[in-house]
């Protein structure tokens, strides 16, 4: 397959600094054929390792109960933030070995290696056993590599737009998650969802080799991380993204077992989710458009926040039918869903320079530190003091995330210059 340097209008260098081109194409709304192709299938990459994380949530904590060590909650709790843990010790790596070795060979290595990781957890019928596998899972870090390759196949001008798919395909993959696992639970057990996860990954080493396009080998460039750290607002969406993972892996925890407990068995939960998840995905449809075509940002991120406190408070105090839970569930998701697809966006606008790799490694490393203190910290919370001490834990968190938001600066709005020829 031809390098994409070799054609002009798939070479952000070129499309950025060609003297020759007009600025009507230098600020194409639109983004090239293999532009749209490269986004379309790496953020569908990045959608499926998330799938890989979100598809035990709905189900392990009921499932748990009938294997060896799954009695204790607190082991339950590692389970779930083990994969959390290796994410973020080696995000930084792959981004690394990604710039010195390329995007490709890196990607599908990474993806292999989750593969054996959901083999391995596939066979596992011990809670030691899926420990292992999800910790191997976790090895598999691939998504800085991802989102470098992002940039490196993508204009400067389209890079926020491709960010976004990245979050609203995350954000997908969460709703086939919690809607589709207790269905795929029920058909094939615990042991077929972790095999169906790593067929999946093998099949995406494919759409790597084979699909997305080839781009120059990337220059490498040490990672300023001491400036990306120094910046204030991307330091409040790493925390924020940090808070959104750790309460909503701690969640999920409870919220299986509450309706379990309140009358319904696993394989129908679905019948709560898909509600929730379709008509919370309808209704943040105008706050996204308010958010990047308005310069409304700000106020929907802060309100945002709102709905995750409101909904882990309700959780708290409400008493716990399937009605109740629902409801309060479309508020927690509403918010969550709105966060998880503007906040990369917000970090692709926000990061300083050509600081864009870095800030995102940065930004998936707490993502993936709040995966595991979820797991953990709810795990250990629920087994000394009650569920309802998770969710007051996780209102007390998502409380100093508001206060934080609060105080962000506006940010910049979505490059409007474009119509005028500005960069």
């Amino acid at each position: 397959m031809p390098s994409l340097s070799a054609i002009p209008r798939q070479d952000p260098l070129q499309i950025s600094g060609s003297p020759s081109m007009s600025n009507a194409s230098v600020t194409s709304s639109r983004m090239s054929a293999p532009e749209l192709r490269a986004t379309v299938a790496l953020a569908g990459i990045f959608a499926l390792r998330m799938l890989g994380l979100f598809m035990i949530m709905p189900v392990f904590s009921v499932y748990a109960k009938t294997i060896p060590g799954g009695d204790n909650v607190l082991l339950v709790g590692i389970a779930l933030g083990a994969y959390g843990v290796t994410q973020s010790m080696l995000y930084i790596f792959y981004g690394w070995a990604s710039d010195k070795l390329g995007r490709k060979p890196v990607i599908a290595a990474g993806l292999l290696i989750f593969a054996i990781g959901s083999f391995v957890a596939a066979i596992g019928h011990s809670m030691a056993w899926i420990i292992v596998g999800r910790v191997i899972q976790g090895m598999g870090a691939v998504s800085s590599a991802v989102i470098a390759f992002i940039a490196d196949l993508t204009a400067e001008e389209h890079r926020t737009k491709a960010m976004a798919m990245v979050g609203g395909s995350i954000g997908i993959s969460f709703a086939v998650a919690i809607v589709g696992a207790p269905i795929v639970f029920h058909w094939v057990g615990m042991s077929g969802l972790f095999t169906l996860v790593g067929v999946l990954s093998v099949l995406a080493v494919g759409v790597v080799l084979w699909i997305v396009p080839d781009a120059p080998k990337p220059v490498h460039v040490r990672a300023p991380f001491a400036e990306v750290l120094r910046n204030v607002e991307l330091l409040r969406l790493n925390f924020g993204v940090l808070v959104l993972h750790a309460t909503q892996t701690a969640l999920f925890l409870v919220v299986p077992r509450i309706l379990e407990s309140g009358g319904l068995p696993v394989a129908s939960h679905w019948k709560v989710y898909l509600p929730v998840m379709g008509l919370s995905f309808v209704m943040m449809v105008p706050a996204i458009i308010a958010a990047e075509k308005r310069g409304k940002m700000k106020p929907v991120l802060v309100g945002a926040i709102g709905l995750i406190l409101f909904g882990q408070l309700l959780l708290g105090t409400a008493p716990h039918t399937i009605l109740t839970v629902a409801a309060i569930l479309f508020v927690y998701f509403l918010g969550f869903n709105i966060l998880e697809a503007s906040q990369p966006s917000l970090v692709s606008k926000l990061a300083p320079g050509t600081r864009k790799g870095a800030a995102a490694g940065v930004y998936n490393t707490t993502q993936s530190i709040g995966l595991a203190l979820g797991g953990v910290v709810g795990g250990w919370l629920m087994k000394s003091a009650g569920p309802n001490a998770v969710f007051f834990a996780c209102s007390g968190l998502v409380l100093g995330w508001l206060i934080i938001a609060a105080n962000m600066k506006t940010p910049p709005r979505k490059v409007q210059a474009a119509g005028r020829g500005e960069a």
